[in-house]
């Protein structure tokens, strides 16, 4: 299952953030920032990597529904999504 193509550059562009913000917690790391500082910025990182997860995620839920598909892909699809998301969760 691929992931469409409008998904893909708005999951890119919630990585590229997540990336900047990754790498303004190195600079708070090496700069002796406040520990509660820190983990808020890594806190913020986290939930966009996990956005980011679920917009894949929803994008191959939209796909298992599609009613051309053959239903034992469609539910093989459908499980392999559900195994995805826990992994998120």
């Amino acid at each position: 299952m691929r992931v469409e193509e409008q998904t893909t550059a708005d999951v890119v562009k919630r990585l590229r953030r997540a990336e900047g913000q990754i790498r303004g917690v190195i600079a708070m790391l090496e700069s002796g920032r406040d520990c509660a500082e820190v983990v808020t910025q890594l806190a913020a990182v986290s939930r966009a990597l996990d956005r980011a997860g679920f917009k894949v995620i929803a994008s191959g839920l939209e796909q298992c529904m599609d009613p051309d598909a053959d239903l034992a892909d469609r539910k093989a699809n459908l499980e392999q999504m559900e195994k995805l998301f826990l992994s998120l969760a």
